[in-house]
């Protein structure tokens, strides 16, 4: 219904869409602006940071489109119309998902495609068949890991019912993070991001091992294999946060 509504306006949605594109381009914008001073950033070069803000974007891309529209849970949480959602005979996580659903998030993830089209054929790796399936695998993984902290922050929600800038600050904002080489940050945040919210498991990890790079963390060299595992645990987790905290919900009383 709402994809129908969003393309009943086809000019207003291709600019709705190209707006979404341009704003994000606009970040790589940036990263080229330093590169034309700069050969390297971190040790790393145009290409591959551009593989690291590809892959990041991708995920996040896929993830916001799918689950971008679960922030909004903290309204409904405050006005009770939750109660709605509750009496149809459907998932309530597939219906606050499916809320509002904004197709034109696909410029968001046309532009991130577009990046990292751009950056494999200028990368310094030697393509092997297990090295080419390792780009789809992060970009899973990568949408697995960032749907998860969707889940969990919109179930922090049913607590306390207006913390979506809390959840943005973990997907939009490590987003940001990630686009950029770990080693231009101090250490303690790299540990944060591998060992507490692992996005570091997004593209970080495995991506210093396509690139064969050394890990900052001088972690042993399986830990760069173990997205799938990340991404099946949080997950799991995230999806007994959801179920908790809909439990706990209690509507507005009146």
């Amino acid at each position: 219904m709402w994809m129908r509504s969003a393309l009943a306006y086809r000019a207003s949605f291709l600019m709705m869409a190209f707006g979404n594109f341009a704003a994000n381009a606009l970040d790589f914008v940036a990263i080229m602006l330093m590169f034309s001073r700069i050969d390297a950033l971190g040790g790393f070069s145009l290409p591959e940071v551009a593989f690291l803000y590809g892959t990041s974007g991708v995920s996040l891309g896929l993830a916001d489109l799918l689950l971008g529209s679960i922030e909004g849970l903290g309204r409904r949480v405050r006005d009770g119309t939750l109660d709605v959602l509750l009496l149809r005979p459907a998932p309530v996580f597939a219906q606050v998902a499916a809320d509002r659903f904004a197709l034109r998030r696909l410029g968001r993830l046309t532009q991130a495609l577009l990046v990292l089209g751009w950056s494999l054929p200028h990368l310094p790796v030697e393509w092997t068949l297990g090295r080419v399936l390792m780009v789809p695998l992060m970009a899973v993984c990568g949408t697995a890991i960032f749907a998860a902290v969707f889940t969990a922050g919109a179930a922090f929600q049913f607590w306390a019912q207006d913390a979506a800038e809390v959840q943005n600050s973990f997907t939009y904002g490590g987003n940001a993070m990630l686009q950029y080489p770990p080693t231009v940050f101090a250490r303690e945040l790299v540990r944060g991001v591998t060992f507490l919210v692992p996005l570091a498991f997004v593209n970080w990890l495995p991506a210093l091992r396509l690139l064969g790079r050394p890990d900052p963390l001088g972690l042993p060299g399986w830990v760069d294999f173990l997205g799938p595992v990340v991404a099946a645990l949080m997950c799991t987790g995230a999806g007994l946060v959801w179920r908790l905290g809909l439990r706990a919900y209690r509507s507005t009383g009146s």
